[in-house]
Order: structure tokens, then C-alpha cells, then sequence
């Protein structure tokens, strides 16, 4: 009984922008639970790479390249999946950009792409699958949070502006999906070693920043995600709705 509760055996996740990084975690920690994964991006090669190594490893794993601000590709594709692949069961929003810039020179063309990829781009998929979970009555939907979800630093004022926005955006799905039988929560990483944030793992006085103010001293791993996704992912979870689940070493239990 304890263990089928985080089983995730027969079920089908979706997960954005798993190309890589957090995405590519949390895609390969599902399959090592038993769940048949959809890799999604916008790099057909990159995508096609990542799907090959989790075959190679044994999952059960597929390809999907639409882009999450183009809502008619989106629609289409997800439409795909459901009619070739199967129903899905969980979807995890993790597709997301990154600028860093002091907000008084921040240009324009950046704000608008954030928006548009990280708050816009779950919204687009989130209802696009929601519709099929709803006719289902159930369904998983986990959004990628931030620490900059609960704060902010220096130079990326917009970024956190489009985690805040998922936050609340989490718990509006919430509101609108849970008579449905949808569980919609959000994960809120730290700093985690991750591609997107190889400048900063490289810089030695934002390093010793960083594991300064975060109470565990030091760097995420990017495996260490995966309990939180697979708890949120599964039965575990059945009356959880609407929350934001923080895995950030302490960094916004501490001042």
C-alpha cells in the first residue's frame, strides 16, 4: 500500500521544455517510477537526443516539438498526444526563459518574451490538457515555480514577476479545477545547478553568496527534485491542491 501510493505505473506525463536541465530531470525521475513520458521543446534534435537516452535506459519515453507560446500548436499537439500516444495524466509546466538585466534598462522585447513563455506558456498548455483531464475527472497539473515566486534579487525584477505570476496562477487552476477532480500544485526550485544557471555556478562571489544565504550551504541538485515531482505526481498527493511546494535548501524559511 505505501509504495503504489507513489506509484506511478500505467500513467502518461507531459513535461515542457525537457530538453534539458530541471525538465530532463523530472522527465527521467517519472519514467524511473513508471510513468510513459512526452518530451517537450522547441529544438527537434536536442528533444529527439533526450528521448534516446531515456529509451537507451529502458523508459518508455516520446517526442513532442511544439512551442509553448504558439496556443494553436500547442492545442494541436497535446490533441496528438492524447489521440496517438494516450490520455495524459500529468502535466508538468517546467517551460521557461531566463534575461537578467537592471530593471531601468530592461528591454521591452525581453519583458514581453518572459511573459509570453514562462506565465503565457502554462496557461496554453495548462488549459489545453485540462480540457481532457475534465472530461476524465482527474489529473495531475504541476507548474515550475521559483524562489523568486516568494522574492526578489537585482536585475531579474520581470522573471520574478512571471514566478509570482505562477504561483498565483497555480492557485487559480486550483480554483477553477479541483470540483474536476484535477490536483494542480507548483514546485518552487532554488538555486539549482542547471544550465540555465551556469554563469552563476562559474562565479565564485555569487557562489559564496549563494551558499551563504541558503541555510543548507550549498548548491541544488537537480535530482533532488524529482521526490517532490513524484509526491505531487501521484495518488500521494490526492487532497494537496493549489500549493506551492518550496525545495530550496531553506533559502525562503531564513532571512
Amino acid at each position: 500500500m505505501a509504495n503504489s501510493l507513489f506509484s506511478l505505473e500505467g500513467r502518461l506525463a507531459l513535461v515542457t521544455g525537457s530538453g534539458q536541465g530541471i525538465g530532463f530531470a523530472l522527465a527521467r525521475g517519472l519514467a524511473e517510477h513508471g510513468a510513459s513520458v512526452v518530451l517537450n521543446g522547441r529544438d527537434a534534435a536536442r528533444i529527439g537526443s533526450a528521448v534516446d537516452k531515456l529509451r537507451d535506459a529502458g523508459f518508455k519515453a516520446h517526442a513532442s516539438t511544439f512551442d509553448v507560446t504558439d496556443f494553436q500548436a500547442v492545442d494541436a499537439d497535446v490533441a496528438r498526444i492524447e489521440a496517438e500516444i494516450g490520455a495524459i495524466d500529468i502535466l508538468i509546466n517546467n517551460a521557461g526563459v531566463q534575461f537578467r538585466a537592471p530593471l531601468e534598462d530592461f528591454p521591452e522585447e525581453q519583458w514581453e518574451r518572459l511573459f509570453k513563455t514562462n506565465v503565457s506558456g502554462a496557461f496554453h498548455a495548462g488549459k489545453a490538457v485540462a480540457r481532457h483531464m475534465i472530461t476524465r475527472g482527474m489529473g495531475k497539473i504541476i507548474n515550475i515555480g521559483s524562489v523568486q515566486s516568494e522574492l526578489a534579487r537585482p536585475n531579474i525584477a520581470p522573471y520574478t514577476a512571471t514566478k509570482g505570476a505562477i504561483r498565483n496562477l497555480t492557485r487559480g487552476m486550483c480554483a477553477d479545477w479541483a470540483k474536476y477532480g484535477l490536483q494542480i500544485n507548483a514546485i518552487a526550485p532554488g538555486y539549482f545547478r542547471t544550465e540555465m544557471n551556469q554563469a552563476l555556478v562559474d562565479n565564485p562571489e555569487f557562489s559564496a553568496w549563494l551558499e551563504k544565504r541558503t541555510p543548507a550551504g550549498r548548491w541544488g541538485n537537480v535530482s533532488e527534485l524529482i521526490g517532490a515531482a513524484v509526491f505531487l505526481a501521484s495518488d500521494a498527493s490526492s487532497f494537496v491542491n493549489g500549493h506551492t511546494l518550496y525545495v530550496d535548501g531553506g533559502m525562503t524559511a531564513s532571512v
